[in-house]
Protein backbone atom coordinates (compact mmCIF):
# COMPACT_ATOMS: atom_id res chain seq x y z
CA UNK A 1 0.00 0.00 0.00
CA UNK A 2 1.26 3.49 -0.77
CA UNK A 3 2.58 5.60 2.08
CA UNK A 4 0.95 8.84 3.15
CA UNK A 5 2.22 11.78 1.10
CA UNK A 6 3.58 14.70 3.19
CA UNK A 7 2.64 13.15 6.51
CA UNK A 8 1.86 15.74 9.19
CA UNK A 9 1.03 18.57 6.80
CA UNK A 10 -2.57 19.66 6.36
CA UNK A 11 -3.53 17.58 9.40
CA UNK A 12 -6.88 19.21 10.23
CA UNK A 13 -7.98 19.51 6.63
CA UNK A 14 -7.23 15.85 6.02
CA UNK A 15 -8.82 14.76 9.29
CA UNK A 16 -12.09 16.61 8.66
CA UNK A 17 -12.15 15.46 5.03
CA UNK A 18 -11.65 11.87 6.17
CA UNK A 19 -14.46 12.22 8.72
CA UNK A 20 -16.82 13.64 6.08
CA UNK A 21 -15.83 10.90 3.64
CA UNK A 22 -16.43 8.23 6.32
CA UNK A 23 -19.91 9.61 6.99
CA UNK A 24 -20.74 9.63 3.27
CA UNK A 25 -19.39 6.11 2.76
CA UNK A 26 -21.35 4.88 5.79
CA UNK A 27 -24.54 6.48 4.53
CA UNK A 28 -23.94 4.93 1.12
CA UNK A 29 -23.49 1.52 2.76
CA UNK A 30 -26.81 1.91 4.59
CA UNK A 31 -28.48 2.95 1.32
CA UNK A 32 -27.00 -0.04 -0.51
CA UNK A 33 -28.06 -2.37 2.32
CA UNK A 34 -31.67 -1.22 1.87
CA UNK A 35 -31.49 -1.54 -1.92
CA UNK A 36 -30.29 -5.17 -1.92
CA UNK A 37 -32.04 -6.44 1.22
CA UNK A 38 -34.63 -8.44 -0.71
CA UNK A 39 -32.24 -10.08 -3.17
CA UNK A 40 -31.69 -13.83 -2.89
CA UNK A 41 -28.89 -15.78 -4.55
CA UNK A 42 -29.50 -19.49 -4.25
CA UNK A 43 -29.92 -20.57 -0.63
CA UNK A 44 -27.94 -17.62 0.76
CA UNK A 45 -30.02 -15.59 3.22
CA UNK A 46 -30.64 -12.00 2.07
CA UNK A 47 -28.93 -10.54 5.15
CA UNK A 48 -25.60 -12.04 4.05
CA UNK A 49 -25.98 -10.50 0.61
CA UNK A 50 -26.85 -7.11 2.07
CA UNK A 51 -23.95 -7.25 4.51
CA UNK A 52 -21.52 -8.35 1.80
CA UNK A 53 -22.61 -5.54 -0.51
CA UNK A 54 -22.24 -2.98 2.30
CA UNK A 55 -18.78 -4.27 3.28
CA UNK A 56 -17.58 -4.25 -0.34
CA UNK A 57 -18.97 -0.71 -0.73
CA UNK A 58 -17.19 0.50 2.42
CA UNK A 59 -13.95 -1.21 1.41
CA UNK A 60 -13.93 0.16 -2.12
CA UNK A 61 -14.88 3.72 -1.23
CA UNK A 62 -12.76 3.66 1.92
CA UNK A 63 -9.72 2.83 -0.21
CA UNK A 64 -10.70 5.56 -2.66
CA UNK A 65 -10.94 8.05 0.21
CA UNK A 66 -7.56 6.93 1.57
CA UNK A 67 -6.02 7.34 -1.87
CA UNK A 68 -7.49 10.82 -2.38
CA UNK A 69 -6.86 12.16 1.13
CA UNK A 70 -3.54 10.51 1.84
CA UNK A 71 -1.73 9.47 -1.34
CA UNK A 72 -2.81 11.53 -4.37
CA UNK A 73 -0.24 14.33 -4.64
CA UNK A 74 -2.50 16.90 -6.30
CA UNK A 75 -5.33 16.50 -3.78
CA UNK A 76 -2.96 16.47 -0.81
CA UNK A 77 -1.11 19.57 -2.02
CA UNK A 78 -4.48 21.30 -2.47
CA UNK A 79 -5.51 20.39 1.09
CA UNK A 80 -2.21 21.62 2.51
CA UNK A 81 -2.54 24.89 0.58
CA UNK A 82 -6.15 25.24 1.76
CA UNK A 83 -5.15 24.84 5.39
CA UNK A 84 -2.36 27.38 4.91
CA UNK A 85 -4.79 29.91 3.42
CA UNK A 86 -7.35 29.32 6.20
CA UNK A 87 -4.67 30.24 8.75
CA UNK A 88 -4.29 33.61 6.99
CA UNK A 89 -7.99 34.46 7.25
CA UNK A 90 -8.82 37.37 9.53
CA UNK A 91 -11.67 35.91 11.58
CA UNK A 92 -14.19 38.29 13.14
CA UNK A 93 -14.38 38.61 16.91
CA UNK A 94 -17.46 37.62 18.86
CA UNK A 95 -18.22 41.30 19.53
CA UNK A 96 -18.10 42.16 15.80
CA UNK A 97 -20.36 39.24 14.92
CA UNK A 98 -22.88 40.19 17.62
CA UNK A 99 -22.88 43.80 16.40
CA UNK A 100 -23.42 42.80 12.76
CA UNK A 101 -26.17 40.36 13.78
CA UNK A 102 -28.06 43.09 15.64
CA UNK A 103 -27.76 45.41 12.63
CA UNK A 104 -29.29 42.72 10.40
CA UNK A 105 -32.10 42.00 12.88
CA UNK A 106 -32.95 45.70 13.31
CA UNK A 107 -32.85 46.28 9.55
CA UNK A 108 -35.19 43.32 9.00
CA UNK A 109 -37.63 44.68 11.62
CA UNK A 110 -37.45 48.16 10.07
CA UNK A 111 -38.19 46.79 6.59
CA UNK A 112 -41.07 44.67 7.95
CA UNK A 113 -42.62 47.68 9.73
CA UNK A 114 -42.15 49.90 6.67
CA UNK A 115 -43.82 47.28 4.47
CA UNK A 116 -46.68 46.89 6.97
CA UNK A 117 -47.23 50.66 7.02
CA UNK A 118 -47.45 50.83 3.23
CA UNK A 119 -49.76 47.81 3.20
CA UNK A 120 -52.12 49.54 5.65
CA UNK A 121 -51.93 52.75 3.60
CA UNK A 122 -52.86 50.95 0.39
CA UNK A 123 -55.65 49.01 2.12
CA UNK A 124 -57.09 52.29 3.37
CA UNK A 125 -56.85 53.92 -0.07
CA UNK A 126 -58.42 50.93 -1.85
CA UNK A 127 -61.25 50.72 0.67
CA UNK A 128 -61.91 54.46 0.25
CA UNK A 129 -62.04 53.95 -3.54
CA UNK A 130 -64.28 50.90 -2.97
CA UNK A 131 -61.84 48.55 -4.74
CA UNK A 132 -61.77 46.42 -1.58
CA UNK A 133 -64.76 45.61 0.54
CA UNK A 134 -64.50 45.94 4.30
Amino acid sequence: MATIYKRGQGYWTRLMSAAAAAILVGMGAIWLWDIVKGIRIGDTPPIYISASAAVIWMGAFGLLGYYLIGVNRRVVDFMIATEGEMKKVNWSTRREIMGMTWVVIMLAIYIALWTQAFDLLFITIFRFLRVLEA
